[in-house]
């Protein structure tokens, strides 16, 4: 059990804005944070990890005190059980894809787990290989399996899934789901991607403005928010297209492409994520 109570100031672009979260989570659960940028997703794993300090509350994980700074209780990054994969890799250049794992190993551990996890990742290919050499999905593979490397109590994921193509992306979240559960891991998942927190978050916490707005399963969160019976989708623009009287736009949304006709495009570009929304069947199309 994840018991996380935490107050912190914030420099956003606009501002100073506290960041003041209280949760748990139970152990073997995928927890997801959603919601704008500059709200704090990223700041939570960072506290989690040890790589970012709070003013106020406590971070306890199966009942031990990785922070509590009114006791003055302080557990160091190295010391905390965690594997945590960062949106750019941060991979070490210089390493082959082995040598990379190998250096998360503690003193005494067994390397043939290493071993295991380059075949459940498949990159036995590419063992030998140096990260400047990977495609974004290789590199993914091996930040994902240097971070299981020490059999974490505590997985953290920084949009890991953010710079890859959709049919890339699938194939990465099956691995996902599948190490999540063959290594009875307990994840907290930072993404932007709504069909991505639905395949695999058990619980979402929305965040707005430093707080949590709402907290419960992908459906409580996301199937609900429709207001005044509203339709609304999001997903990747992919096409634009002038017709006689409007637009016709195409969006990506999980591995369907979908054709909707709009009034307007204003501004709106190849790849950007929109959301449509709908009232008495006349879509809107906007950034999200």
């Amino acid at each position: 059990m994840i018991k996380f109570n935490a107050y912190k100031m914030l420099n956003t672009a606009n501002g100073k804005q506290p960041l003041n979260v209280s949760f748990e989570l139970e152990k073997r659960k995928l927890l997801a944070l959603y919601g704008p940028s500059g709200v704090g997703k990223t700041t939570i794993l960072r506290i989690l990890a040890g790589l970012t300090g709070i003013e106020n509350g406590c971070i306890e994980v199966n009942g031990e005190t990785w922070y509590d700074p009114a006791a003055k209780k302080y557990k160091a990054v190295q010391q905390r059980s965690i594997g945590f994969v960062f949106q750019d890799f941060a991979l070490f250049p210089n390493f082959t894809v082995k040598q990379n794992l190998e250096f998360a190993l503690q003193k005494g551990d067994n390397k043939k787990f290493i071993n295991e996890l380059i075949e459940i990742m498949e990159l036995q290919q590419l063992q030998k290989s140096k990260p400047a050499t990977l495609s974004g999905g290789q590199k993914q593979r091996v930040a994902l399996a240097r971070a299981l490397v020490r059999k974490p109590e505590l997985l953290l994921l920084d949009e890991p899934l953010s710079a890859i193509d959709n049919e890339l992306r699938l194939k990465l979240q099956d691995i996902l789901i599948n190490i999540h559960r063959r290594f009875h891991l307990t994840t907290v998942l930072v993404s932007h991607d709504i069909a991505e927190i639905i395949r695999l978050s058990d619980t979402v916490i929305l965040l707005e403005n430093g707080v949590i707005k709402q907290q419960g399963s992908p459906a409580d969160i996301f199937f609900n928010q429709q207001e005044n019976n509203k339709f609304f989708l999001r997903g990747d623009l992919i096409s634009i297209k002038k017709t006689e009287s409007n637009f016709e736009v195409a969006i990506l949304h999980g591995n369907e492409i979908i054709k909707f006709e709009v009034e307007k495009v204003n501004g709106l570009e190849k790849g950007d994520k929109v959301i449509i929304t709908s009232e008495v069947f006349k879509p809107v199309i906007q950034k999200c």
